[in-house]
């Protein structure tokens, strides 16, 4: 079982169980932090999709955001993001409304 989870492994680490018990160890330890880390890196590249969107009318993110909160605009990230990339019809309507 060790070595299946080993197996694709480079060098003595797919074949020799000291080996393979540090790297299979090492890998889980690696899997576990990038699972986190991966919410980071979705979080800012939709940062980046909508700053790249709303500046088209005018606007910062940060404005944006700010703007959004105050006129009790519940949209998470994601779904401006998606809405930036897939509907600028919409999406420039939800900026309209908030600059107002």
């Amino acid at each position: 079982n060790l070595l299946k989870r080993t197996k694709g492994f480079r060098w003595g680490r797919k074949s020799k169980i000291t080996l393979a018990k540090v790297a299979a160890r090492k890998a889980g330890v690696y899997a576990f932090a990038h699972r986190r880390r991966r919410k980071g890196d979705f979080r800012r590249l939709w940062q980046i999709q909508i700053n790249a969107a709303v500046r088209e009318h005018g606007l910062s993110y940060s404005r944006f955001i700010d703007l959004l909160k105050k006129k009790k605009i519940e949209l998470d990230r994601k779904i401006l993001a998606q809405l930036a990339r897939e509907y600028p019809v919409v999406f420039a309507k939800i900026v309209e409304a908030v600059k107002k």
